[in-house]
């Protein structure tokens, strides 16, 4: 079984997609004017992002405002604290490689992974029922290792390449964003060599140069899945970099950080990294945050938070799903850990609040307010002197509202509701050749400019009969505005009088 696994995962073939200088292309998008000029994006005193032509002349993230300006006068800011655009734009993002591959997990707002493992297989079975012998590589070949046809490792990830390639171009044509790419045979090491190559380029790890690429890193924490504290411990034990960790003896690792950690991060020093790739689905949780130098009365704390669930209530209404818990996070100001000095508290939303979500969200401010205050209140006594330097507000817990889960008629009508405006597309040169194209819509011409087709949008029509049946049983005509939402109005006309009342109830 573990030489299958093993097989298993050396076919594996993973891409890692990360967006350049994402929050600076959102807004050369939204502003077209910026493209050629030293652009920064700012947060509070930061620069967080800057677009190339400002890396160019020096400037550089989380450099300070002051020192990016000292730097180049001539350097354009963008206030970047609302980050809704930059959501948005990441979800499209997610949802356009979800259109090809089933396996894409998000990564923060501008990273993806996507397994194509499964169309690598498709094209490596076409190449050789077409009998062609010629496979070419797209994108850069890491430490510039020639490709053995011979091999089926190397044939498989440089097919790999041409389909990250083709993901990048149907970003770039649908969304205008550029993307690097890191292709191989699992996420840890795609990731790792995306970046290898900036911007707006790919590069495919061969197992031949693994070893290499691992060792080049400066610093054991540059490895994706050590985190600050383990590194910190790591040091303590004399181990520095990825050689240190290999040549570690895995006892005494074992017993200092435990045998399944132990294990799972000298496994990640050899680049060796079985985890699947797990489609992320919608957030599990909606949060939002700020950041200030100082925060020191009930009424300022009040006011942050009332800013805070401005925000997240529009989200939430727009998800549609309704949040059962609630979480408040502090950090309060200290000299010596000024980044992990945080304290929260949770509470589940009362029953009549949550009803209220998406409906009357005006009316859910205060009592969510009212809320916060009190898990404020447990954590810090405001009649004592404090300092905050943060305030974080998260819903969790996110359920489908009551009249959408199944075992409603109207879920099931829902269902079968022909999607208007929905984007989805499909692209001819990814699918089977039996799939049919019946949702292409406005704006949405392919990439693929060779497909050269245009979409059709299937409507049903009743036939006569249908039409003299329901005039016969003097079904009234509803007004426009009383129709349920996203349910065929004609389906809607020939259903039961009693199952109509029903779907009706559910809509008031």
């Amino acid at each position: 079984d573990k030489a299958a696994s093993a097989r298993s995962a050396g076919r594996r073939v993973i891409v890692h997609l990360d967006l350049d200088c994402f929050y600076a292309q959102v807004e050369m998008i939204r502003n077209p004017d910026l493209r050629d000029k030293p652009l920064g994006v700012q947060q509070k005193n930061l620069v967080v992002t800057c677009n190339y032509e400002a890396r160019k002349r020096g400037v550089k993230k989380l450099m300070s405002v002051r020192d990016a300006k000292e730097k180049v006068p001539q350097l354009i800011l963008v206030n970047g604290e609302d980050l809704t655009p930059y959501r948005e734009t990441s979800y499209k993002v997610t949802e356009l490689l979800g259109e090809f591959f089933p396996l894409v997990e998000r990564l923060g707002f501008d990273e993806n992974f996507v397994d194509i493992t499964e169309m690598v297989e498709k094209r490596v079975n076409q190449v050789q029922r077409s009998g062609c012998s010629r496979v070419c590589v797209s994108g850069h070949v890491y430490n510039n290792h020639a490709i053995n046809l011979q091999d089926e490792t190397h044939v498989r990830l440089a097919i790999g390449s041409q389909i990250a390639e083709e993901l990048r171009e149907a970003i770039y044509a649908r969304l205008g964003l550029t993307a690097c790419a890191g292709v191989a045979s699992n996420k840890l090491l795609s990731k790792l060599v995306s970046g290898t190559f900036k911007p707006n380029q790919q590069t495919v790890l061969l197992p031949e140069s693994c070893q290499d690429l691992i060792r080049s890193l400066e610093h054991i924490q540059k490895v994706p899945g050590i985190g600050y504290k383990t590194a910190k411990r790591l040091e303590t034990l004399g181990v520095r970099n990825v050689c240190d960790l290999q040549a570690f003896p895995s006892a005494v690792l074992e017993k200092e950080l435990g045998v399944s950690n132990a294990q799972r991060i000298q496994k990640l020093s050899y680049g060796e990294d079985d985890s699947p790739v797990t489609p992320s689905g919608p957030p599990q949780s909606f949060s939002d945050e700020d950041s200030f130098k100082k925060c020191s009365s009930e009424a300022e704390v009040k006011e942050k938070i009332e800013e805070l669930l401005h925000n997240l209530l529009d989200r939430i209404d727009k998800d549609g799903r309704q949040p059962h818990t609630v979480r408040l996070t502090i950090r309060q100001f200290s000299s010596t850990d000024k980044w992990l000095n945080r304290e929260s508290r949770q509470c589940p939303i009362p029953p009549h609040l949550i009803q209220k979500f998406g409906k009357e969200s005006s009316n859910v401010l205060s009592p969510l307010v009212d809320i916060l205050m009190k898990l404020f209140r447990k954590m810090i006594d405001a009649d004592l002197p404090f300092h905050l330097t943060l305030l974080s507000v998260c819903f969790s817990n996110l359920k489908d509202v009551p009249s959408s889960k199944k075992g409603s008629i109207g879920f099931y009508l829902k269902q079968m509701s022909p999607l208007s405006g929905s984007g989805k597309r499909f692209y001819t040169h990814f699918l089977p050749q039996e799939v049919e194209d019946v949702s292409q819509g406005e704006g949405s011409t392919s990439w693929n400019q060779s497909c050269n087709r245009t979409g059709t949008t299937k409507t049903r029509k009743l036939p006569e009969e249908k039409k003299s049946d329901i005039k016969k049983a003097r079904i009234p005509d509803l007004p426009f505005h009383l129709f349920p939402a996203n349910i065929d109005q004609e389906v809607f006309r020939e259903l039961p009088e009693d199952i109509k009342q029903e779907i009706l109830s559910e809509k008031t």
